[in-house]
């Protein structure tokens, strides 16, 4: 069998993100046959013990778990935070899996947000190369112009990297404000609403509603529900075929 990374390995037994095990080996809490572990170490999970703060990692992971949750505003896109505010996971009542959010919402931002516990589904869903367009609902004050429109469909330079083009469409305007329906192939940090900036426009509210064929449809805000196989097996689909 060929080696694989450690923070591969860490991440496919489900116990936390590959991002999170490359800063937990950095910190010196994994070890590989009881000598601590660096950054870079390869292993044979046939052979190798793995341990996480003295705790042996399991090579096999049986069961996965696949989170839809409605992420309500004021919520982290997190397990945990030294601030002490509330986290998506404090939500997740009955749910015995320690599961991660895929991607983010920020902390004003609700809608769709995935969760889980399979590393390998995870790193496929936010790598680059393997977007799946995201569907937002995003309400601003006052009307949008044509001006304004043409803007937010041009390639923006945010944060000193020039965006993929996006549709943006105007769903509906009345005197509280106008409905726009952004989609989106990449998620840039608080992309849409550096977007508005830019446009001079003034976000009032952004809502995900979907992710590639997944839609939220009637799923209260602040509730969740465990994905259908059918729908797993669509995200490992639409991101390249499973194993």
């Amino acid at each position: 069998m060929e080696k694989i990374r450690l923070q591969k390995f860490i991440a496919d037994a489900g116990l936390m993100s590959r991002r999170a095990a490359e800063s937990e080996i950095e910190k010196g809490n994994v070890a590989v046959n009881g000598h601590v572990a660096t950054l870079g170490t390869k292993i044979d999970p046939r052979v190798d013990v793995v341990t996480y703060k003295g705790k042996k990692i399991s090579a096999q992971k049986r069961e996965y778990t696949y989170i839809m949750m409605n992420k309500p505003r004021g919520y982290l896109s997190s397990t945990t935070d030294d601030r002490g505010r509330k986290c998506v996971t404090d939500l997740l009542d009955g749910v015995e899996a320690r599961v991660y959010p895929v991607g983010r919402l920020d902390l004003v931002s609700e809608g769709m947000l995935l969760l889980t516990d399979d590393g390998a589904l995870k790193n496929r869903l936010t790598h680059p190369s393997h977007s799946l367009p995201k569907l937002y609902r995003v309400k601003v004050s006052g009307t949008v112009s044509p001006s304004q429109l043409e803007t937010l469909t041009s390639p923006l330079e945010i944060d000193g990297y020039t965006i993929k083009p996006c549709e943006v469409t105007v769903s509906e305007t009345d005197e509280s404000g106008t409905v726009l329906k952004f989609t989106l192939l990449e998620g840039r940090n608080r992309q849409i609403r550096k977007m508005c900036e830019i446009a001079g426009l003034t976000v009032k509210r952004l809502s995900r509603i979907s992710i590639g064929q997944l839609k939220l449809n009637n799923l209260p805000v602040g509730k969740w529900r465990y994905l259908e196989p059918e729908e797993v097996d669509y995200l490992y689909k639409a991101t390249g075929r499973r194993g």
